[in-house]
C-alpha cells in the first residue's frame, strides 16, 4: 500500500527501506545529520537554561521582597522578569518556524510546513534574480578571467600531459565501447557506398577540364617526355635485339646494327624533340585528346558508361569491399597503441596542441579577450533562456519533500543558530526590564 501512495518521483527503494524524502533527494549524510541534532539539542538545553534562570531569579527575587529584602532586589527582580517574558516570547518565534508551540495550532505557526512550497519557489527566484541573472554571470566571468587562468594552466608541460592522458582514457573507453560492426556499417554507408552512388564520368570529367583549363597536364606530360628520352638513351641493347630477332635469317649481322643504330638515333632524336619543345606536334595531340576525353566523360554516353563499369569493377574488388573494416581496426588499432603509450606520436601531439593553445591564450591579449566573450555570451545566454528551469532544481525539489520532513532538516541545519535568538532575547530582555523599572523608580 505505501508504494501506491508514496510522492510522485519518489523510488520505490526509498518507500521500502524508510529512507526520508529529504536523504533521497538530498543526498544527506546520516553521520553528519546525527551531529547537528546532538549540536542542537546542546543548544536548546543552554536556551534553556537561560530561560530556567531567569525564572529561578525572578521567583527568588519575589520572595526576597515579600520578606522585606533590600531595594536592589527590585532590580533584579525587573530584570529577571523581562528576561523571562523575552526568552518566552522568542522560544515561541523559533519554535513557530518549524512546528506548533506546545502542539497547538495557533494561527500562523508551524510557518516551514505551512509554506513550503512558497518557501521554495521564493528561493528558487532569489537565486535566479541575484545569482543567475546575466548582469551577475558576466561581472563573476570577467573578475575570475578564465581564458587567462586556463591558457596559464595548460600551457605548463605537467598540465598539457595530463590533459593528454585524460583525453585518452576518455578516448579509449568511447573506442572500446562502440561496436565494430556498427561503425563499419556507418563508414561502409556513409563513405565507400556514397561513393559509389553517383556517376564518375561527370564528376571526373569536370575536375579534369578544370586541371586542363589551368594547363596543369604540362607537368605530366613533360615528366613522361623526359623519361620517355631517358628511355631511348638506354634501348640500344634493347632495339638491336629487336631488330635481329625480327630481321630474315639471310640478313647479314652488320646490316641488321647499321639498322638497330639508325633507329635508336632516331627515336633519341624524336624523344629528345617532343622533350624541348612544348609545342610539339605530337604533345598538341596529346593535350587535344586530354581534353576531349574530358568533355566525353562529361557528356558522350558510351564513355560515361565505360566509366560506370570500371567503377564496379573497382567497387567489386575484395579491397574496397572490406576497405570499412580495414579502415576502422587500422583506427582503432592506431588509438589503443597510441593513447596507452607516453611517448606515442597521439599522446605527443595531443601534448603539444594543447600546450600550444595555452600559450596562444597566455600570450595573446587580443584572444583572451574573445574567448572570455564567447565564454560570457554563452553563460549569459544559458541563464536568460534557461535560468527558470536550473532554479526549478530547487523548487521541484522541495515541493517532493514532506512537510515534516522539510520542516526537521531546515531546523538540524539552522536550529543551532536560531537558538542564539532566545538567548539574545533573554539577555535584551533582562537589560531593557532593568532599564525600564531604574526609569520608572526614578521619575516616580
Amino acid at each position: 500500500m505505501a508504494a501506491k501512495h508514496r510522492l510522485p518521483g519518489l523510488p520505490a527503494e526509498a518507500v521500502r527501506t524508510g529512507t526520508s524524502l529529504a536523504e533521497t533527494f538530498a543526498g544527506a549524510d546520516p553521520e553528519a545529520d546525527a551531529q547537528r541534532a546532538r549540536a542542537l539539542r546542546r543548544m536548546k538545553a543552554v536556551a534553556l537554561s537561560f530561560l530556567i534562570g531567569a525564572t529561578v531569579i525572578f521567583l527568588a527575587c519575589r520572595w526576597g521582597q515579600s520578606q522585606g529584602g533590600p531595594a536592589w532586589i527590585g532590580y533584579v527582580g525587573a530584570a529577571a522578569e523581562a528576561g523571562m517574558v523575552g526568552a518566552l516570547a522568542d522560544w515561541f518565534a523559533v519554535t513557530a518556524l518549524f512546528r506548533h508551540p506546545l502542539g497547538l495550532k495557533i494561527p500562523h505557526t508551524a510557518i516551514i510546513k505551512r509554506k513550503k512550497d512558497q518557501l521554495g519557489e521564493g528561493l528558487g527566484t532569489f537565486v535566479r534574480e541575484n545569482f543567475l541573472s546575466p548582469a551577475v554571470v558576466e561581472t563573476k566571468l570577467r573578475d575570475a578571467e578564465v581564458a587567462g587562468r586556463l591558457g596559464k594552466w595548460l600551457s605548463e608541460p605537467s598540465h598539457a600531459e595530463r590533459v593528454a592522458t585524460e583525453a585518452g582514457t576518455v578516448l579509449r573507453v568511447v573506442v572500446e565501447l562502440l561496436n565494430d560492426d556498427d561503425i563499419q556499417q556507418v563508414i561502409d554507408r556513409t563513405i565507400v557506398r556514397r561513393l559509389a552512388e553517383p556517376q564518375w564520368g561527370p564528376p571526373v570529367g569536370r575536375v579534369l577540364g578544370q586541371l586542363l583549363a589551368e594547363n596543369r597536364q604540362e607537368a605530366l606530360i613533360q615528366l613522361l617526355c623526359d623519361r620517355a628520352f631517358q628511355w631511348a638513351l638506354n634501348a640500344g641493347d634493347t632495339i638491336e635485339r629487336v631488330v635481329t630477332r625480327d630481321s630474315p635469317s639471310w640478313s647479314p649481322k652488320f646490316v641488321d646494327q647499321l639498322v638497330g643504330d639508325r633507329i635508336h638515333r632516331e627515336l633519341m632524336d624524336f624523344t629528345d624533340k617532343v622533350r624541348r619543345d612544348p609545342n610539339h606536334e605530337l604533345r598538341q595531340s596529346a593535350n587535344r585528346f586530354l581534353f576531349e576525353f574530358a568533355s566525353d566523360l562529361q557528356n558522350d554516353d558510351a564513355t560515361i558508361a565505360r566509366a560506370e563499369a570500371v567503377k564496379e569493377q573497382l567497387m567489386e574488388r575484395d579491397e574496397v569491399a572490406r576497405a570499412a573494416e580495414t579502415a576502422w581496426k587500422t583506427l582503432k588499432r592506431l588509438v589503443l597503441e597510441g593513447v596507452d603509450d607516453p611517448s606515442s606520436t597521439l599522446r605527443t601531439r595531443v601534448t603539444e596542441s594543447v600546450m600550444r593553445i595555452g600559450e596562444s591564450l597566455r600570450d595573446d591579449a587580443e584572444l583572451r579577450d574573445k574567448v572570455d566573450n564567447w565564454i560570457v555570451r554563452g553563460a549569459q545566454h544559458l541563464v536568460a533562456q534557461y535560468g527558470a528551469e536550473i532554479t526549478t532544481i530547487i523548487t521541484d525539489t522541495i515541493e517532493r519533500w514532506d512537510a515534516d520532513e522539510a520542516s526537521r532538516r531546515i531546523e538540524l541545519h539552522v536550529g543551532r543558530d536560531l537558538q542564539f535568538i532566545r538567548i539574545n532575547g533573554t539577555v535584551v530582555g533582562s537589560l531593557a526590564g532593568l532599564i525600564i523599572y531604574t526609569v520608572a523608580q526614578i521619575l516616580f
